[in-house]
């Protein structure tokens, strides 16, 4: 899941991760988003990575129409269903725990022609790799999944089997503490890793990766 470090109490923000749900305009279209803190915690908001995210791909004009896309620990669906909605067949990936929210996100935000598109599929990283083919997707994307020290081998072991020679990486984050960057390291010791795009006004980061020293353009 898309966990990152939260305290409650603090005004505005706690207001709005609390709420039940988050209203968004991408691709031409509402996006209303059921949240439920209470139940699954962090996993169950949006975050301000996926909003910049979602912001990057739609301001860049990515061409996206028939890319085969995965998202990794997408908890609310915000991302995956933007990339759907900009013309992708999207695997939209959580833990077992989050996908009935994530499931019902997807299919009330999407319109009927574009719900086939669209698969929400359960992914805990490091151990599901065999229901995924090696290789398969264009783009994989994932928007504050850097979190935790102790997931950083098997999300990479996860990175380097869904990618091909071809495929972009693209993620969204906040670089929150050192060990963040410890993350950022060991990826570049498998990847070449470039900073895209910053959002100085929410501190996100976006960085692109790929296999090698090859710069594919979205």
């Amino acid at each position: 899941m898309a966990l990152v470090p939260y305290e409650e109490g603090g005004g505005w923000t706690a207001r709005q991760l609390h709420s039940p749900w988050a209203t968004f305009h991408f691709a031409s279209r509402t996006i209303r988003l059921q949240q439920d803190w209470r139940r699954l915690g962090v996993a169950a908001v949006v975050w301000d990575a996926a909003v910049i995210l979602c912001a990057y791909l739609e301001m860049e004009g990515i061409d996206l129409r028939d890319r085969s896309v995965i998202e990794l620990g997408a908890g609310t669906g915000l991302l995956g269903i933007v990339v759907t909605l900009l013309g992708a067949r999207v695997t939209i990936t959580d833990r077992a725990a989050a996908l009935e929210l994530l499931e019902s996100n997807v299919q009330a935000n999407l319109p009927p022609e574009l719900r086939p598109r669209a698969v929400v599929k359960e992914l805990t990283w490091g151990k599901d790799l065999d229901n995924f083919s090696p290789g398969a997707f264009d783009l994989i994307l994932g928007a504050d999944i850097v979190y935790l020290e102790e997931t950083f081998a098997e999300l990479l072991q996860t990175l380097e089997h869904l990618c091909s020679e071809q495929t972009v990486i693209l993620l969204s984050c906040r670089i929150r503490y050192e060990r963040d960057l410890k993350f950022l390291r060991m990826l570049r010791e498998r990847f070449s890793v470039s900073e895209v795009h910053y959002d100085s006004s929410k501190d996100v980061h976006i960085y692109k990766a790929q296999r090698g020293s090859r710069k594919d353009d979205l």
